[in-house]
């Protein structure tokens, strides 16, 4: 054979052997990545630990009628673990009643509320509304007459007050007023202007002492709710006593809705939202109960704290809807926590809602969204730990 033929022989069988080798080497293996599962939130962990009726009763805010832990608010908080109560008199006892009351709802609720603490409110403003003027608690001037200070000044007051809150176990104040009242009006508006609670009459004043108030209030520790949304300043009627009271003039960019925006972003940890109509911004229903004034206060205010209703239980402006209707209404039009007076109406509402869940999937996910914002609020407030994950 010729030795360029066998030249060419052995080039092909080198370049053969070559890719042959090339194509059958084995890929590196694929290190292993280990992915640790995203830890749960703390509020998601206690969300965790509770059955379905503790959950729901972490949903219900229920009235101290008397200002005292009596039978039927016993059986209410331990039956379906309550989470929340408020004092619903005005009284001048002095804070040491306060604070032992408070101190009998953490010892009974905590173990019904799987070792969760409680929220304790009160409606503490001013004037006519100081709902605690006893010995320890230094009295408050009205809104209207604190809204005549300066800010700064009213900042000072409000953190004195609210730390006397703290001392009687009342962690949650029911307080500010952000409605503003028009100018002229105070007679003619029963629930605000002949109360003296506004602040002002004009949307800055409002918002200037309003947000003094709140500053001064969490210098304290203590939480605020800013109500009554969105706005009663424009009302004739008082919903605690008229079947039917009607806003025909808020509008969904109303200039009195700036003080509730401007608390908002100044930190208000809850709002309530009123039992009236605005016909001009869901006239088919109640504030409480219509998504679209929900929607405004979370799409357009961007509020993602807890929204609690004005009562649901002894208000006039409901009575004409059962009980478990109202709660769930409020819930399944994107509320969180639902305000009722008196002890009698706590199972219809649990069990409404309950009902309601187990039918529809996403009312449940309303309701378990619904429970997380409050559990995100106590853990915030220092009412609910999870220890080490």
């Amino acid at each position: 054979m010729p030795a360029r033929t066998l030249a060419l022989i052995a080039l092909v069988a080198l370049t053969a052997c070559g890719t042959t080798s090339e194509i059958a080497a084995p890929a590196p293996p694929t290190p292993t990545v280990a992915v640790s599962p995203t830890p749960l939130s703390c509020s998601a962990r206690l969300f965790a630990g509770l059955s379905p009726t503790q959950r729901v009763g972490q949903l219900i805010f229920l009235g101290l009628v008397n200002n005292q832990l009596g039978q039927a608010e016993r059986t209410a908080i331990q039956s379906y673990g309550v989470g929340s109560v408020w004092f619903t008199e005005l009284t001048n006892a002095p804070s040491s009643y306060v604070a032992g009351v408070s101190a009998q709802v953490q010892a009974l609720g905590g173990p019904a509320a799987g070792g969760i603490g409680l929220l304790v409110g009160a409606n503490q403003e001013g004037g006519q509304i100081d709902q605690f003027h006893g010995p320890g608690f230094t009295p408050i001037p009205s809104a209207l007459q604190q809204g005549s200070e300066d800010p700064a000044v009213l900042a000072g007051q409000a953190a004195t007050w609210a730390s006397q809150l703290k001392q009687a176990g009342v962690n949650l104040n029911l307080a500010p007023v952000m409605d503003t009242v028009p100018p002229g009006n105070d007679q003619s508006n029963a629930p605000i202007g002949a109360l003296q609670r506004e602040f002002g009459h004009d949307p800055a004043t409002v918002s200037a002492h309003g947000l003094a108030f709140i500053a001064g209030m969490h210098q304290s520790g203590e939480l605020v709710t800013i109500k009554h949304f969105p706005g009663l300043g424009r009302v004739v009627g008082n919903t605690d006593f008229a079947a039917s009271v009607v806003d025909q003039t808020t509008t969904p960019n109303d200039p009195y809705l700036g003080p509730f925006q401007q608390a908002i972003a100044a930190g208000a940890d809850l709002v309530m939202v009123s039992t009236a109509t605005y016909t001009r911004i869901d006239p088919q229903h109640l504030a409480v109960f219509s998504p679209v004034v929900f929607g405004l206060l979370r799409d357009t205010l961007h509020f993602d704290g807890v929204i609690v209703s004005d009562d649901l239980g002894s208000a006039v402006s409901v009575a004409s809807i059962p009980p478990g209707d109202r709660a769930v209404d409020f819930i399944a039009a994107g509320g969180d926590l639902v305000t009722v007076k008196t002890a009698n109406l706590v199972g219809p509402m649990v069990g409404a809602i309950l009902q309601r869940a187990a039918t529809d999937s996403a009312f449940a996910a309303q309701v378990d969204a619904a429970v997380k914002k409050v559990l995100e609020l106590k853990v915030h407030a220092g009412l609910a730990g999870c220890g080490a994950a």
